[in-house]
């Protein structure tokens, strides 16, 4: 992504971030740093993704100085859609299992209405 195109947030993906506790930097960074990118359930979106990751207390030693990452079971997903000016950000969810790389994305049943009602556009 070229680091001059703005981002556009749609009102769907600001309740979705409401709904599962996602922040703007969180979902930035997986947009540009995403573990897997697949393609989008919608022609023309991609979806990117991160696993989980949650930083343990004091009872795990500490690397190095930093507390020790340990993944927690589940992903991060959003989708988004590319036009010539901007990067409209369509939906965001938390998945609690994991998927392997060219599955079929794991979309929840409100994120696939609100996608096939076509508002996206």
């Amino acid at each position: 992504m070229p680091p001059f195109k703005k981002i556009h947030w749609t009102e769907h993906s600001k309740v979705k971030m409401k709904q599962y506790g996602l922040s703007t930097s969180k979902l930035l960074g997986i947009l540009h740093k995403p573990e897997r990118i697949e393609q989008g359930f919608v022609q023309g979106t991609s979806a990117v993704m991160r696993t989980n990751k949650k930083f343990t207390n004091k009872t795990i030693p500490l690397i190095k100085g930093k507390w020790k990452p340990t993944k927690a079971p589940g992903e991060i997903w959003l989708m988004y859609k590319d036009t010539k000016d901007f990067r409209k950000i369509i939906s965001a969810w938390r998945y609690p299992g994991v998927t392997k790389p060219g599955e079929k994305i794991p979309i929840p049943e409100d994120i696939i209405n609100y996608l096939e009602s076509g508002i996206i556009d």
